[in-house]
C-alpha cells in the first residue's frame, strides 16, 4: 500500500426512475421505490405493481447511481452506496431524490400524500428520504432492509409511521437486526409495525396485501 495522498472531487452522474401515471391523477398519492443491490428500476416497479391497488397511485421507481453489469444475465444493475466516502454518498443520494421529486412536482404536487417503498439496500434509501427528504411523508415501508445509522443515530430526524418486512428464514435482515431497528424507532416515539411471513429475503403476497392496508390507513390518518 502506496502512502499517496486519498483526495475526492464532486463529480456528475445520470440518474433514471420509472413512472407509472394512474388513471386518476386527482388526489393520487406518491408511492416512490427503491430496489435492493443488484437490482434496477424495472424490478422496484415490479414489485410496486404487484401492491394491491398501487394503480390508483402515481408509482415512480429510482434506480441507483453506481451501476455495473450483473454477471449472470449482463443486466444493468445498481447499488445505492459502499463504505467508501459513504458520508458524501448520503449527501448525493438524498440530493439525487430530491431532484426527482421536484422533477415530479408538477403532476404530482396535490394533497394524495407520499410514500416511501425500499427493499434490502433500498430499505435504507427509505429511510434517509422520509427523514431528510423535501416533503413529508405519511409512510414508509421497508422490507428486508435496516434502519441505516445516519437516521438511527440521529436525534433530530423524524420519521413517519414505518411498517418493516421480515421473512422468517430472511438471513441477510435477522431477527436480531430488526429488534435493534425496533429499538431504535421506539426511542423516538415512531409509529411501527411489524409483519413476519413465511419466506426469506424477498417480496411475498403476504407482505402485499399487509403492505396495501399500511398504505390505505396512513392515507385515511393523514392530516
Amino acid at each position: 500500500m502506496s502512502d499517496a495522498l486519498r483526495r475526492t472531487i464532486p463529480a456528475r452522474a445520470v440518474g433514471a426512475y420509472l413512472v407509472d401515471v394512474p388513471a386518476t391523477r386527482l388526489h393520487a398519492p406518491l408511492l416512490v421505490g427503491f430496489h435492493g443491490y443488484g437490482q434496477n428500476a424495472e424490478a422496484c416497479l415490479h414489485e410496486l405493481r404487484r401492491i394491491p391497488r398501487s394503480s390508483e397511485c402515481f408509482l415512480v421507481a429510482v434506480e441507483a447511481l453506481h451501476r455495473f453489469y450483473d454477471r449472470r444475465h449482463s443486466d444493468v444493475v445498481g447499488s445505492w452506496m459502499t463504505k467508501a466516502d459513504r458520508g458524501e454518498a448520503i449527501a448525493n443520494n438524498v440530493a439525487y431524490i430530491a431532484s426527482v421529486l421536484a422533477a415530479l412536482a408538477p403532476d404530482t404536487a396535490g394533497d394524495g400524500g407520499l410514500a416511501y417503498v425500499g427493499f434490502s439496500q433500498g430499505a435504507s434509501m427509505a429511510y434517509r428520504a422520509a427523514a431528510r427528504g423535501p416533503r413529508p411523508a405519511m409512510g414508509v415501508i421497508a422490507l428486508g432492509g435496516d434502519v441505516p445509522p445516519d437516521v438511527g443515530d440521529d436525534p433530530t430526524a423524524v420519521l413517519p409511521p414505518v411498517l418493516i418486512g421480515r421473512g422468517h428464514g430472511d438471513e441477510w435482515y435477522t431477527e436480531e437486526k430488526l429488534a435493534t431497528d425496533l429499538e431504535r424507532l421506539r426511542a423516538r416515539r415512531t409509529e411501527v409495525e411489524v409483519v413476519r411471513f413465511d419466506g426469506g429475503h424477498e417480496w411475498t403476497d403476504a407482505f402485499r396485501d399487509a403492505a396495501a392496508a399500511f398504505l390505505d390507513r396512513v392515507r385515511k390518518e393523514k392530516p
